[in-house]
């Protein structure tokens, strides 16, 4: 019988059941083994790894490997691709993978081909003769929605490999592998981990052969994570279920709040996950003034955690000009919802 989220988050990854056996995984710290396993040297394994990954899979529904940052997993999933290879890709989106698109299409390593996601069919015909479509959905900061039943089954027509960016909307929300995704990527830094004290990230696919290029790619590249890291991301990952409903829950609510705000002009929210971007009525100086103001919501870049992080997402040189100077992206924590609208309300008073 096939157990809930909630209850595979707590169970996965955890050592066999045997008399005075450790309940949880070790923290596994060497660089190398005794000959004669299948590991062999600390570059290609370690079983602390291995336990985050197992947990990762059973959520995502593919076999998972941890990488040592989100960018080190996006970095990985490009490069095994051909030099040139054509890539789909949305015009607006994590800065960190828009910054490494656009030096990749500037150098030739890449023919990067930038679309509007909620375009659906704009998409679709950008996808011809394509090797990979990069999608993140809902996207950062924007949170403009793809429709990816739709795109995916598109390009799995045309022979193409898709990848999706499942950090903002999690296995709770959105499961692409079922949805024919041939690779899905975490920044196990953000929800999954949820205590903003780890940089991790992850590629889960339930394609033996990619996977095996994969492992190859984080092995000979030593994108790998540490041990003591990984332990503290399954650690985070067993309250993860539980800290994105009560943020979710908070998030939806905030919006309600900050829709009826006369200094908000306007409100972006797909309806689910725990990330709210809103427009002040104001200049850029004086939004960043508001993310300063804060006294319980952190000024910070990042998001995911268990306490509500804001910013101000244009005071990133790298951060897409298509953004609005007054957007604040706000990553809505566990905090009670009525301190975190007390600090926001008291915050746009500052203007």
């Amino acid at each position: 019988m096939s157990k809930h989220i909630e209850t595979t988050a707590i169970t996965a990854g955890r050592p066999p059941v045997e008399p005075d056996a450790p309940l949880n995984p070790s923290v596994v710290l060497t660089s190398t083994f005794h000959s004669g396993g299948s590991i062999g040297y600390g570059r290609y394994g370690n079983q602390t790894w291995t336990a985050l990954e197992e947990a990762i899979s059973a959520l995502e529904g593919g076999q998972t490997l941890a990488f040592s940052s989100g960018m080190a997993a996006i970095s990985a999933a490009f490069s095994i691709l051909p030099i040139g290879a054509p890539v789909v890709a949305s015009n607006q989106g994590y800065s960190g993978v828009m910054s490494l698109l656009n030096s990749f299409h500037a150098s030739g390593r890449l023919e990067v081909r930038f679309v509007d996601v909620v375009n659906t069919q704009k998409v679709i015909d950008a996808m011809k003769g394509a090797a990979l479509v990069w999608l993140e959905s809902p996207t950062n900061p924007c949170l403009d929605v793809a429709d990816l039943p739709a795109l995916i089954s598109a390009a799995k027509k045309l022979g193409i490999g898709v990848a999706v960016d499942n950090t903002f909307a999690t296995p709770l929300v959105q499961n692409p592998l079922a949805m024919g995704a041939d690779i899905v990527m975490h920044s196990v830094t953000k929800f999954l981990s949820g205590h903003s004290d780890v940089l991790m990230g992850s590629l889960s696919t339930n394609d033996p052969a990619l996977y095996k290029r994969l492992h190859d790619s984080r092995s000979f590249n030593g994108s790998i994570p540490g041990p003591l890291e990984a332990w503290l991301a399954l650690r985070g990952l067993r309250t993860f279920p539980l800290r994105f409903k009560q943020s979710q829950e908070s998030a939806k609510e905030l919006v309600i709040r900050l829709q009826a705000h006369p200094k908000i002009t306007r409100v972006r929210y797909p309806g689910f996950g725990a990330i709210v971007s809103f427009e002040v009525d104001g200049s850029a100086e004086q939004t960043q003034k508001v993310c300063d103001s804060s006294t319980l919501i952190a000024h910070a870049t990042s998001l995911g955690g268990v306490e509500s992080l804001w910013e101000r997402r244009r005071r990133w040189p790298i951060e897409s000009p298509s953004v609005p100077e007054q957007l604040i992206r706000l990553s809505v924590g566990c905090e009670h919802v009525d301190d975190i609208w007390n600090d926001i309300t008291t915050a746009l008073s500052s203007i």
